[in-house]
């Protein structure tokens, strides 16, 4: 099997940010999230709060919109685009996608391009509350042992060093910036 982390690797940019950006346009009065969120960051920061408390407080702003299944379909319509070419052509049915970015926001765009297996971030999509551990640096292997037990990654991509506990469970593993792939050294 082939993994491979989203933002950007396959997508071209951050889709949490770029979620967020899409509804300050659409729903501007979530912006009433904002100091809720530069707080949490400051927190984050100082290190007074975990990352998964960080992200609740980001991910707050989900509360404020009305019909999120609704902005997440008309995001992804906007946004499908940053689907990077070099996936789309080697994409496999059996590819394994692991994001740190909500499974919802992501689960729509996996069913128009016809990836199956996701392992993400669970988060309420009505508070933008954290359900568990962040899908992120160690975490990842935890949730991918959890689900394939047993099954062997044989090449697996990223763009981020915190990826790189996934690599040293990976026959083989890629560093992706842009759309240029190097073998992860």
């Amino acid at each position: 099997m082939n993994v491979y982390d989203f933002d950007g690797t396959i997508y071209n940019g951050d889709s949490s940010i770029d979620f967020w950006l899409f509804c300050i346009r659409k729903y501007p009065d979530i912006l009433r999230f904002f100091p809720w969120q530069i707080f949490g960051g400051l927190l984050f920061f100082m290190k007074l709060i975990t990352k998964e408390e960080f992200k609740s407080r980001y991910f707050s702003f989900f509360g404020g919109i009305s019909d999120i299944d609704s902005a997440v379909k008309e995001f992804w319509n906007v946004n499908e685009h940053k689907i990077k070419n070099w996936y789309k052509n080697q994409q496999n049915e059996d590819d394994c996608v692991i994001s740190a970015s909500p499974k919802f926001l992501l689960e729509e765009i996996f069913s128009r391009i016809g990836i199956k297996n996701l392992i993400a971030t669970e988060v309420d999509k009505k508070t933008g509350k954290l359900l568990g551990k962040n899908c992120h640096d160690k975490n990842k292997v935890v949730f991918y042992q959890e689900k394939f037990r047993d099954v062997e990654i044989e090449s697996f991509y990223s763009d981020s060093h915190s990826d790189k506990p996934m690599t040293e469970i990976s026959r083989n593993a890629f560093f992706v910036k842009g759309d240029k792939i190097k073998i992860w050294r």
